[in-house]
C-alpha cells in the first residue's frame, strides 16, 4: 500500500538524487550532502522537496479526473478565498498609505493667529506654545488656565506679581507656594526659580496636569489643579476658544 500511496504521488518519478535529498539521506558512497562531486546541495534538496509538494494538490485533483482549467480555477478561488479569510482575521495588513505627516495637537498654531493674539500676549502665547509641545498638553488648556487665573499675568491681584493671595497661591498661573496654605505648596515640586515669572510658571503648571494624567483624562487633570467642576468647565470653553482661534469673551 505505501509503495501504490508513493507511486500515485510521483514518488517514483524522482531521481534518486532527488529522493535522498528530499528525505535528508545520503547516497552510497557518497559523501556529505552539501559538498563533494555527483552530490545534491542543501539549496537544491530543499528546492526540489518544496516543488514536489506544491504539485501534490494537482496531482490529487488529476487523480479525480479533473481538467487542468478546472483545477487552475479551483486553485484560484481557494487563494481568494484564504486571503480573505486572513485579511479579515488580521493576519494580513493592507499596505500603507502615504499620507502627510500631521503635526501633533499640541503644537501651536492658533487660527487665525491674529485673533489668538488679541487676547493673548505674545510673549504669553509662545510660553503657552513651548511648555504645551515640551510636555505634549494643549497649549490653549494652559492658556485658558492663564486667562483664568490672572489674565494671562494682566491683573493686579495680590500674588500675582508678587507675594502670594490669601489661599497661598502665587504668580500668573496662581499655583501654590506656601507650606500649609490652602493651596499647597505644589511650587516646591513643580516648580523651578520665581512663581511669580511667567517663564517659569507656565511650565510648572504643564508638569502638574502632566503629573495629574493630564494626557489620560485631562479633566480630572484640571480638576485637580482647582477642585471645581465649574472651574473645569469654564476652562474647557476657553480653551476651544484660543484653539479656534478666537480669545475674546
Amino acid at each position: 500500500m505505501t509503495a501504490a500511496f508513493l507511486d500515485f504521488l510521483g514518488w517514483e518519478q524522482l531521481t534518486a538524487a532527488e529522493q535522498a535529498s528530499a528525505v535528508g539521506w545520503r547516497l552510497p558512497g557518497a559523501g556529505r550532502l552539501v559538498g563533494g562531486p555527483g552530490l545534491v546541495r542543501r539549496p537544491e534538496a530543499t528546492m526540489i522537496l518544496a516543488v514536489w509538494l506544491l504539485s501534490l494538490p494537482f496531482r490529487f485533483l488529476a487523480a479525480l479526473g479533473l481538467r487542468r482549467s478546472v483545477i487552475l480555477a479551483c486553485l484560484f478561488v481557494l487563494a481568494v478565498t484564504a486571503y480573505g479569510v486572513a485579511e479579515d482575521l488580521g493576519v494580513l495588513e493592507p499596505p500603507a498609505r502615504a499620507t502627510p505627516a500631521r503635526k501633533p495637537a499640541t503644537s501651536c498654531r492658533p487660527k487665525p493667529t491674529r485673533a489668538a493674539v488679541a487676547d493673548v500676549p505674545r510673549s504669553y502665547l509662545r510660553l503657552y506654545c513651548k511648555a504645551g509641545a515640551r510636555y505634549r498638553i494643549p497649549w490653549s488648556v494652559l492658556a485658558a488656565i492663564g486667562k483664568v487665573e490672572s489674565d494671562h499675568g494682566r491683573v493686579w491681584l495680590p500674588g500675582v506679581r508678587s507675594g502670594s493671595n490669601w489661599a497661598g497661591a502665587c504668580g500668573p498661573m496662581q499655583i501654590g507656594c506656601v507650606p500649609h496654605s490652602k493651596a499647597g505648596n505644589a511650587w516646591a515640586r513643580y516648580g523651578h526659580g520665581r512663581p511669580h515669572d511667567p517663564a517659569q510658571a507656565i511650565p510648572a503648571a504643564a508638569r502638574y496636569l502632566v503629573d495629574h494624567g493630564a494626557r489620560r483624562n485631562l479633566d480630572r487633570a484640571i480638576h485637580a489643579y482647582n477642585h471645581s467642576w465649574a472651574y473645569v468647565a469654564k476652562v474647557k470653553q476657553l480653551a476651544g476658544r484660543y484653539a479656534q482661534g478666537g480669545g475674546r469673551r
